[in-house]
């Protein structure tokens, strides 16, 4: 949504902290584990764009949700993937920016059969 200031020059008073170029080659990406409610926002990571996709799965996404007593169970052959509301079958050995990954793109993923800790996630 849209704001509109009624003071003319208001846009030139803020100074925009998470632009690309702050982050000296990375970009900020955020995951969600979707109906994991242990969880309850987006993790943000900055993340080199050229990191294959796969590399981001086991060297960022499953340290921070391993600790979640469904982790063990998740079938990875069968997670369902979405990066900024588009579903997406990712290749695990291309980049980020080939799977479609930007600045500030959400990549949500979905368990088949895992609803969060003791199906609270179906609510």
């Amino acid at each position: 949504m849209g704001v509109v200031s009624l003071k003319p020059d208001y846009e030139q008073h803020i100074e925009i902290r998470d632009r690309l170029e702050n982050f000296h080659g990375n970009q900020i990406v955020y995951l969600h584990w979707e109906e994991h409610l242990s969880f309850c926002a987006a993790i943000c990571f900055p993340l080199p764009p050229d990191m294959p996709f796969g590399a981001m799965v086991e060297n960022v996404l499953k340290p921070h949700y391993a600790a979640h007593p469904d982790f063990e169970k998740v079938d990875w052959a069968a997670v369902k993937w979405t990066v900024d509301n588009t579903e997406i079958t990712p290749d695990m050995e291309t980049s980020l920016a080939d799977n479609g990954v930007g600045h500030k793109s959400l990549i949500r993923f979905w368990t088949p059969g895992l609803h969060g800790y003791k199906s609270v996630g179906t609510c």
